[in-house]
């Protein structure tokens, strides 16, 4: 078995070289060279069951889950990789590589037939940048069943995804995650960790499903909401809600029930006060 980890940048070179691979920019790649970064990343992301990847590249991340979890589901996009991953994954009988785009697989009938093998399913993935909203929310969709989502974002998305009240990241992006999830920063990945290496940092976060979140509300609505009120930062929250129902007395009139002062801007208000804006909305 080889050695050396598919991580170790002298090692992702010869790969890389042997099928005259180059990342490529449509499919957001960058290949991870630091075996630390995987190895930490695999095993704060409560691997004890299945996890799903997305995005596996040349089998950096990927091989370092197999090392931890029972069993990998690695989704790649790229034909060209396949027989690379079969390669540099051959000594690990754990995985298992599927060439379709996760946006528009079946996961929810993938992860029930997960979690009644494994019994824990898990999402641990270093996601392209230019789908990383839609991959989480994607996820998002799967409730409870997914309990712990830990990937690795352009570090602006995650300081968004973990900012709180006040903070100039906070926005109705963090006000979606948060609603259903605790979430926190593990830590910073420099560019250099990567082969090309990206202009940006990135961030490892973790996404832990809240138990007790509400789920019998219309997720869609709610979040349909959330946007409205951060359509324009600048404005108050009475301005946003009063053009998002097209009536300045129900606007002032919803706030005034929700406790919430005219002047203020959504983001000075938590998960919670947002919440019970939407609730005496309904």
């Amino acid at each position: 078995m080889e050695t050396r980890m598919i991580a170790v940048p002298s090692r992702t070179k010869e790969i890389l070289d042997r099928y005259g691979l180059r990342a490529k920019k449509g499919f957001g790649q960058n290949f991870l060279v630091d075996p630390v970064i995987v190895t930490r990343c695999a095993e704060m992301s409560h691997p004890e069951g299945a996890v799903i990847e997305i995005g596996p590249g040349i089998g950096s991340l990927t091989e370092a889950l197999a090392k931890n979890a029972q069993h990998v589901i690695a989704y790649e996009i790229d034909a060209g990789l396949i027989p690379v991953l079969q390669d540099t994954l051959a000594p690990y009988d754990n995985v298992e590589i599927i060439l379709q785009d996760f946006l528009e697989c079946d996961v929810a009938d993938q992860v029930k037939r997960l979690k009644e093998e494994y019994g824990q399913v898990t999402v641990c993935a270093n996601l392209p940048y230019y789908i990383t909203t839609p991959v989480l929310f994607r996820i998002f969709s799967l409730g409870n069943d997914i309990p712990y989502i830990t990937v690795m974002v352009q570090k602006e998305v995650g300081n968004r995804f973990a900012a709180r009240p006040n903070d100039p990241d906070y926005g109705a992006l963090s006000v979606q995650g948060q609603y259903l999830y605790n979430i926190r920063k593990l830590f910073t990945v420099p560019g250099r960790s990567f082969n090309p290496s990206p202009k940006v940092d990135s961030v490892i976060i973790q996404f832990e499903r809240k138990q007790d979140a509400d789920l019998t509300i219309d997720l869609d609505d709610f979040f349909n909401l959330i946007h409205a009120l951060f359509k324009q930062r600048r404005k108050t929250i009475y301005n946003n809600l009063r053009e998002y129902l097209k009536d300045a007395d129900k606007a002032k009139q919803i706030l005034e029930q929700a406790g919430i002062p005219e002047g203020c801007r959504a983001q000075e208000l938590d998960v919670k006060q947002i919440r019970d804006l939407y609730e005496v909305l309904r």
